[in-house]
């Protein structure tokens, strides 16, 4: 008699999965047949997200044809698995294209990068998500792959000038790593020959027909190369720098006056003395603190926020426009915010001397600093003060000037927090930011590296303590769990944390990692050991390549760069959709259970993810572009500089001074390199030459294109 489909959770699907997987290690599985063999009613939905796990967690193959197999050991003597057939196995990646027209996948699964031909590429573009195969048994020197699918396009727009022929017009892109875009003439609108346009792609090539077609959406006036720039850079990386006209329009017909029923439904805080600290050129105000003391040596502190979730309907077309988005995109010279203005400088901006309405968290601290009680709701506030960092460190270094107690009593908190989250796990990485002198035409005029002092990590670990506190409410508050959006982050990658610990050691410093604590407690060593010792401070940027990238995420595992349990973002509604979330589950949270469906949530979390990963995308491009505009007036001039980044082609060297990061190929060497998979030391075929991580080398500025924000470099040889 045959048995009837159950259904089982997540955890006893993967048991099963992985016992029929493992037991039968030399065969493949589609979905459909695991889902018959195991005898499930699961859809097959639910078994792709576990088998999907299992191969992230590097115990399943994803082969060609969706087939999956169990990893099998590698074999001891020969180094490799065995693998029997022409077999293909399946990466995810992200194309890097090259000016060749060839591309690079860069990838997590695997160390090395998979080249991929020309021809290959199954119209893939670069920054494209794709799917790559890649023959098990080739005998290449590096891996080559073909482009099986792609996933997710990054490119939907494109800008450059438009060249108009008899039969049709070619969009020739400002950014050269881009293609040609064929255009129909009953799509060029009204412009003209060499007008700069952007154009939609509605067409990518296939097969033999690998020509992309678009349309013209839109002609641009005479703009300067740096506002073509900055435009092209947001487009390319998926953000629209305009907001859609009925975006603007909805936006328009808030009620700026706050009502009196609404204050009524708050907390009123107005009367208590309350601050925002913020850059000098903000514009937009997320955050303020408040103060008061209390009977008993109790000091309370209000982490306040601004409430946008009162203002944004779910669902409306502002709402819409902001999920999609997902986030603010910094530029060096603007910012592409989530929110039109209309909201995010005046209505939901906290800014002083006006009643704002606010989501907070107020602690009460003892006279240890520690907290005592914690309350979390709707409140309206009243900033007394708009200080900018620079205006808050006076107050802590000289303790005179407004508010100057008030901010060192805050500080002495903080500081206290900071030493604890240190003692409890939390990491210490600080990696340089370059910050730009613009002349009145933008242009870059000079740079310097931002400086984080006491005044930065105030604020920041309030908004730390306000995350950390909502995500220990919701995740402690009911049984079963209420899905919500956490922060992630996971331990680092054991393999790259290996190969680093072996090269730190030949610097002479000695990494643990057999634990995760030990692994923190490295990192923070290294840290205050790199402050004083400047080839180890050459480490630090290696470390944080080791480390996984924090995610948005349902399924809670955990913040290991913080070392807390739960972690959420909950201070900055204005410029991220995450918090948004988190304010509405935390506000339906307050009095009763909520639950929204957690499979819904979970596509939100990566949708968000997905988007700050473009973002973060286009913030690197923008410094690289200026970087580039910057160093291009530097042509034939030497520099020293260190090796930061080593592939198969050459060696990338960072200026110290500038950050500024270019790359000296092999083949300009004249000699032939072998790259061992860790990429920290390339050794010559011919002369058995060494390059390391970390090594100081001269360099001579030969080129440097801000249209591709290359720059190109050669070595300078000893005399």
């Amino acid at each position: 008699m045959t048995r009837k489909p159950r259904q089982l959770k997540e955890e006893a699907l993967s048991i099963q999965i992985e016992k029929l997987l493992s037991k039968n290690a030399q065969s493949r599985f589609t979905i459909p047949q695991i889902v018959k063999k195991i005898n499930v009613s699961n859809p097959p939905g639910a078994i792709h997200r576990v088998v999907t796990k299992l191969v992230a967690a590097n115990k399943v193959i994803q082969l060609s044809e969706n087939r999956y197999k169990w990893i099998i050991p590698i074999d001891q003597k020969s180094g490799k698995r065995k693998i029997k057939g022409d077999e293909e196995i399946l990466f995810n990646g992200v194309v890097d294209m090259t000016r060749s027209g060839a591309a690079y996948i860069i990838h997590t699964e695997n160390v090395e990068d998979i080249y991929i031909q020309a021809k290959n590429l199954n119209s893939a573009l670069h920054k494209d998500e794709v799917i790559v195969a890649v023959s098990v048994n080739q005998s290449k020197r590096r891996p080559e792959g073909r482009v099986v699918t792609v996933i997710k396009r990054a490119l939907t727009r494109m800008i450059g000038h438009i060249r108009i022929f008899s039969n049709y017009a070619i969009l020739i892109p400002d950014n050269r790593i881009y293609p040609e875009v064929l255009i129909h003439h009953d799509d060029i609108l009204d412009c003209k020959n060499y007008d700069h346009v952007v154009v939609e792609i509605t067409t990518w090539g296939k097969g033999k027909n690998k020509g992309l077609w678009g349309k013209v959406i839109k002609v641009l006036e005479e703009l300067s190369e740096i506002e073509l720039n900055a435009q092209s850079i947001l487009l390319a990386n998926g953000f629209n720098p305009e907001f859609p006209d009925e975006v603007i329009k909805a936006a328009e017909q808030f009620n700026r006056v706050i009502s009196q029923e609404e204050i009524e439904k708050r907390r009123d805080c107005r009367s208590i003395l309350t601050f925002t600290i913020d850059p000098a050129t903000a514009k937009d105000y997320d955050d303020a603190i408040s103060i008061r003391y209390l009977d008993n040596d109790i000091i309370e502190v209000g982490v306040h926020i601004a409430d946008v979730s009162h203002y944004l309907t779910e669902g409306s077309v502002i709402d819409k426009e902001a999920y999609e988005r997902s986030t603010s995109v910094y530029l060096v010279d603007r910012v592409c915010p989530m929110l039109p203005e209309m909201l995010s400088n005046e209505l939901c901006s906290l800014n002083p001397h006006e009643d704002k309405l606010t989501f907070s968290v107020i602690f009460k601290f003892d006279k240890d600093n520690a907290i005592v009680d914690q309350w979390f709701g709707k409140t309206v506030i009243h900033s007394d003060k708009k200080f900018a960092y620079e205006e808050a460190q006076e107050r802590i270094e000289n303790n005179e000037g407004e508010y100057a107690k008030e901010i060192n009593t805050l500080n002495a908190i903080a500081t206290n927090l900071r030493n604890i989250r240190f003692k409890n796990g939390s990491i210490n990485f600080e990696s340089d930011e370059v910050q730009f002198e613009l002349n009145e035409a933008g242009e870059p005029s000079g740079m310097h590296m931002r400086q984080r002092k006491d005044a930065h990590k105030l604020i920041e670990e309030f908004m730390l303590l306000a995350n950390k506190h909502v995500a220990n409410y919701i995740a402690q508050k009911a049984k079963p769990e209420i899905p919500f959006i956490y922060r992630i982050h996971d331990l680092p990658h054991s393999e790259k944390l290996r190969d680093f610990a072996l090269f730190a050691k030949e610097l002479g410093f000695q990494f643990n990692f057999n634990k995760p604590e030990q692994i923190a407690e490295s990192f923070n060593r290294l840290s205050i050991a790199a402050s004083n010792n400047p080839i180890l401070k050459l480490l630090e940027p290696l470390a944080i390549r080791t480390m996984a990238k924090a995610v948005y995420s349902t399924n809670n595992i955990g913040h290991y760069g913080l070392g807390f349990e739960y972690y959420t973002h909950f201070t900055s509604p204005i410029r991220r959709y995450s918090d948004v979330i988190v304010h509405r589950l935390l506000f339906k949270n307050l009095n009763e259970v909520y639950r929204v469906d957690k499979e819904a949530l979970e596509k939100s979390a990566k949708h968000i993810s997905d988007q700050e990963k473009k973002a973060t995308d286009a913030e690197r491009e923008s410094i690289k572009f200026y970087q580039t505009l910057y160093i291009s007036k530097y042509i034939g001039h030497t520099f020293n500089g260190v090796i930061s980044g080593i592939i198969e082609r050459g060696i990338f060297v960072e200026l110290p001074d500038s950050l500024v990061e270019g790359m000296v190929t092999f083949e300009s060497m004249g000699e032939i390199f072998t790259v061992p998979p860790s990429r920290l030391k390339a050794i010559s075929k011919i002369s058995g030459r060494e390059f390391k991580m970390g090594q100081t080398v001269s360099v001579k500025i030969i080129a440097a294109d801000p249209s591709t924000r290359r720059t190109d470099m050669e070595l300078v040889e000893e005399a």
